[in-house]
């Protein structure tokens, strides 16, 4: 028994002598020159990254013009990972509103979009907006200052034009299956043909263009009827409108009101009273928004 603590202590002298050997090898085998190496190995990449983020250059993002004399801050609520301030730059009584971005094309993908569409919905509240088209980016803030003084008198027709004014979308989809239907019963034509092809008399191929023909000119005639119908009854209710592009077979109309802030209520109780009017066609409408459909201002700038 008293051999064995005098055996471990041998063994661990050995593992401490053997240790530092190996560490005496190692430190021997690293040459200056490669130490030297190896610093810049590690040290170059972070050196780049540092000073591409101190280079990196900066613009202001302009999302939207307002009547204001004074600095305004918004918040924290621009594009960004991280959301930007939000303020405004501003020249006699307007004013851009802006918040600092890298001076670079963006990107429209979807956090970017809202992002944009997410400060002008919050200046709107408080002040009417002319929306700037989404990647509007100035490289410096004299650059802006020389937007609003260049757009002056654009700015302030336009302004006055939309004070107080809201835009509403609003899509029009129908049940085509069912408006075929209810034109079967309707035309008396339309239900001869399809008669023909039911019992198989006569020229099949004939029939069948002819019932095509029939039925496509009775749903353009009906589509533009219920389109009609509609601009009329939201004709008191708005200022203004606007048709855009159709999305899909089922939708029939897309279309854009510019609509008086105290006159949203009216606006609304409209679109209703059309959805219970038309049991076939589903009423779709969002907003309030910025008046991005009413608002089409060319820039002529001397320096921006």
């Amino acid at each position: 028994m008293r051999g064995k603590p005098r055996a471990e202590a041998v063994r661990s002298h050995q593992n401490l002598a053997r240790r530092a050997a190996i560490a005496r090898s190692l430190k021997t085998n690293v040459t200056p020159a490669a130490k030297r190496r190896s610093r810049a190995v590690v040290a170059t990449p972070i050196d780049d990254v540092r000073i591409r983020t101190r280079r990196r250059p900066m613009g202001k993002y302009v999302y939207c013009i307002v009547r204001a004399a004074d600095q305004v801050p918004f918040g924290p609520i621009g594009l960004g990972a991280d959301p930007a301030e939000v303020y405004t730059i501003a020249r006699g009584d307007l004013a851009a509103v802006v918040s600092d971005a890298p001076l670079e094309v963006l990107d429209p993908t979807r956090d970017n979009v809202l992002a944009h569409q997410r400060v002008n919905e919050t200046v709107m509240k408080q002040h009417t907006v002319l929306p700037m088209s989404f990647g509007t980016v100035f490289k410096t803030h004299d650059d802006v200052i020389e937007l609003l003084r260049s757009a002056s008198d654009a700015f302030s027709d336009v302004l006055t034009k939309m004070e107080a004014k809201l835009e509403f979308g609003l899509k029009v989809v129908w049940d085509r299956d069912a408006i075929i239907r209810e034109i079967e019963q309707e035309d008396e034509d339309i239900r001869r043909v399809k008669a023909e092809l039911q019992a198989h008399k006569g020229s099949t191929y004939f029939a069948r263009m002819q019932y095509g023909r029939l039925v496509d000119a009775a749903l353009q005639a009906k589509s533009e009827r219920y389109v009609a119908d509609t601009f009329a009854a939201l004709r008191g209710a708005s200022v203004a409108s606007r048709s855009n592009k159709l999305i899909g077979d089922r939708m029939i109309l897309n279309a854009a009101f510019l609509v008086n802030r105290r006159d949203a209520r009216e606006f609304d109780r409209c679109v209703k009273a059309l959805g219970a009017r038309y049991d076939k066609l589903t009423y779709k409408y969002t907003g309030p928004w910025p008046p991005y459909n009413f608002v089409n201002i060319r820039l002529k700038l001397e320096r921006a």
